[in-house]
């Protein structure tokens, strides 16, 4: 039976690219997203290029769905293998450190921190019992390097990228393995470049990226498995001193 992957925030940007990338090394695409007309048109696209994929409607700002959620792709599938969690859109704003607010880090912490921890959940048992798997969580640069006037976002997925790190050395060993990808671009063909760019002068000359060379990433960790976190743009290499 080919394996399975669950494109989580399956929409035009990074998700079909992930979708098409693992698609062409023969899995299966479970596409999850609340708007469930996009992933039909979606899921038509991977066909009509020989990938089997199917859509779920599913709202990932509400944790306590992810069961269901991940009994209905099994159900469909019959396994999942490598789950890629990324559903950041245009709803998910910066806002200045300086005019944050509780009610603000509340309305992001289920989407962005509690719901991929219950897919972990979700997943690892059948994982651990067939010593494979793979959690792949897409995060902003701003989790690894606040900037000013880019918050909001940042300092909740700076909490799931705690999370995360703890999560890949917990599971060394056992054939699970758990990476994420930090981007500081944006992100071409997606919802939230263009939000982001409306949003503040401070990302201008922000630079962009194509969700293809994003997706080769996540394949590159997904088959090495030789690195917890790969940072896009890279950070450039430290220069020589003189002595």
């Amino acid at each position: 039976m080919s394996k399975v992957i669950a494109v989580l925030g399956g929409g035009t940007g990074l998700g079909v690219s992930v979708a098409r990338r693992f698609g062409r090394e023969g899995f299966r695409v479970a596409l999850v997203a609340r708007r469930k007309d996009r992933l039909d048109a979606l899921v038509e696209q991977l066909a009509g290029e020989g990938i089997e994929a199917a859509a779920f409607s599913a709202d990932l700002s509400k944790p306590d769905e992810v069961p269901v959620l991940a009994a209905a792709i099994r159900d469909r599938f019959g396994r999942i293998d490598v789950v890629e969690y990324g559903p950041i859109s245009g709803d998910q704003g910066f806002t200045p450190a300086a005019e944050l607010d509780a009610a603000t880090l509340e309305g992001l912490i289920p989407l962005l921190l509690l719901t991929p921890v219950e897919v972990v959940r979700a997943v690892l048992p059948e994982w651990t019992e067939r010593g494979d798997g793979a959690f792949l969580l897409t995060q902003g640069y701003t989790a690894v390097h606040p900037m000013p006037h880019l918050s909001g976002v940042g300092p909740v997925m700076a909490a799931a990228r705690n999370y995360l790190y703890s999560l890949n050395a917990e599971l060394a060993g056992t054939g699970v393995y758990a990476g994420t990808l930090s981007i500081g671009a944006m992100i071409e063909r997606s919802e939230m470049s263009e939000v982001a760019a409306a949003a503040t002068e401070s990302l201008a000359g922000f630079p962009v990226v194509d969700p293809d060379d994003l997706a080769a990433y996540y394949w590159d960790m997904y088959t090495k498995r030789d690195r917890v976190e790969q940072l896009h743009p890279e950070p450039p290499a430290p220069q020589p001193t003189a002595g």
